[in-house]
């Protein structure tokens, strides 16, 4: 038998031994394990909103020249996306970018409740802990930076001019 016959035996009976007839692998839902897009998630609980990566939509981009590919989280009921520039976010800035977030409300046809708090309230709380945590960005939907006291998926509450949205995100630790 010459060698390139013993060569391709040895690679049938190698990959004859790596087959199985038992049952495949279950899929893992791709959406599940990279929904915060390289910011940690916690796959069992489906915890952090997806983050995108794409342009903003038109109606947030206003005052963005060039390129408006940047890292952001729509809100569960898409009448808030969160800008994040400092994404990751992360229990502090010594190392990195502040958790800046810039939030942009997407414009309504009906005249905001002029009774209401002019300021965009933030309750936050820890997944899957009592602790919760109230921010505000003073003037309503905006520039800020949202620091949270602890690492995990924060699950966010947002309240403006009489509307609501809610969304998840993910602090890591710096």
């Amino acid at each position: 038998m010459g060698s390139w016959r013993r060569v391709s035996l040895g690679a049938v009976v190698l990959l004859a031994g790596c087959t199985t007839a038992g049952p495949s692998a279950p899929q893992v839902d791709a959406r599940a394990v990279t929904a915060s897009a390289g910011a940690p998630t916690d796959a069992t609980t489906g915890c952090g909103s997806r983050v995108e990566t794409g342009p903003l939509p038109d109606w947030a981009d206003a005052g963005f020249s060039g390129s408006t590919r940047m890292p952001h989280v729509f809100g569960a009921n898409g009448e808030i996306v969160a800008v994040l520039f400092g994404h990751p976010l992360g229990l502090d800035g010594k190392n990195r970018s502040n958790n800046k977030i810039l939030w942009v409300a997407r414009p309504t046809a009906t005249p905001s409740d002029a009774a209401s708090r002019a300021a965009l309230g933030i309750t936050a709380t820890l997944d899957g802990t009592g602790t919760r945590v109230i921010r505000e960005v003073a003037g309503g939907p905006g520039p800020s930076i949202i620091d949270m006291p602890q690492a995990g998926c924060w699950r966010l509450e947002l309240r403006w001019s009489g509307r609501t949205d809610t969304m998840e995100l993910v602090y890591g630790e710096s």
